[in-house]
């Protein structure tokens, strides 16, 4: 299965996992180099889509990619969002961040943080736009940490 039909199965798949839910929207689909983008819009469901802690969210990433993979898929990543909330998430995180590097510049100290790969990669993306800051990940699976430090030190 090439890009483009990757794309069309992944997101008729959603659609009719959503409808089994009572759930009939339409959902957007965009891609890039390695990762398929659903957006499903609001519903009167979106907390139970969405789960405690995105639980749900990504148990149907998961569920969607997993269909891809077995059907030989070009592109077998998903990031779903539902009613935007990783993006709002995202702003949120970024709040935080903006937050933690200013008392990093301030005091000189680094600072560990745990959080999610998703969120992780927020702030890496976001500390890129410090010249003084630096961002990377230690550990492993749930024990994986963020350290948020200025650079040079």
């Amino acid at each position: 299965m090439n890009k483009d039909e990757s794309i069309r199965f992944a997101t008729k798949y959603l659609e009719d996992l959503l409808s089994f839910f009572g759930i009939n929207v339409a959902v957007d689909s965009t891609a890039d180099e390695e990762v398929i983008q659903l957006s499903v819009p609001s519903t009167s469901m979106n907390s139970l889509l969405i789960g405690k802690n995105a639980d749900n969210l990504r148990a149907l990433q998961y569920i969607v990619s997993q269909s891809l993979v077995s059907r030989n898929a070009e592109l077998t990543r998903v990031n779903i969002d539902i009613a935007d909330y990783k993006r709002h998430r995202a702003d949120r995180i970024a709040e935080r961040a903006e937050e933690w590097i200013k008392k990093v510049r301030k005091t000189g100290e680094p600072m560990t943080v745990n959080l999610n790969a998703a969120d992780r990669r927020v702030i890496h993306k976001l500390a890129e736009d410090y010249s003084d800051i630096t961002t990377h990940s230690e550990g492993e699976g749930r024990d994986r940490v963020l350290i948020i430090s200025k650079l040079g030190e």
